[in-house]
């Protein structure tokens, strides 16, 4: 596996966070892309540091969101940016290490929140122009 910084999902994970979760602390949240998996089905992945390394290495909660750009970049704009909000649901209010599971992240969800994620960003832009 390869894995490289991924400035331009970055850059849109952060947006979105700014407006659907603001519980993400973005100076903890790395996004990068990864080539030569062999799993077969996998668009993206979410990981974080257990607690028992925080807590032995004296640093807070990070995550990673991990794009595999085999399939990951295939995908039109707006199914990719709802593959990072599926991923940024998986980030719990308290950012403390664990994970929020796909009882809660569904595709239902992910659509209310994709949703949610244009009319602010819409929102957004019109206040702008006011």
């Amino acid at each position: 596996m390869k894995y490289d910084f991924a400035y331009d999902l970055q850059v849109r994970a952060d947006e979105i966070s700014k407006l659907l979760f603001p519980h993400v602390k973005i100076d903890r949240l790395r996004c990068l892309r990864s080539q030569g998996t062999s799993s077969k089905y996998i668009i993206a992945r979410c990981h974080t540091i257990c607690k028992v390394t925080q807590k032995a290495l004296g640093i807070p909660a990070h995550y990673i969101l991990e794009f595999l750009c085999e399939r990951f970049d295939k995908l039109d704009f707006e199914e990719q940016t709802k593959v990072i909000i599926h991923e940024l649901m998986h980030i719990p209010k308290t950012f403390g290490g664990g994970f929020k599971h796909h009882d809660y992240v569904t595709e239902r969800n992910v659509n209310k929140h994709y949703k949610m994620f244009k009319d602010k960003k819409n929102e957004k832009k019109n206040n702008f122009e006011l």
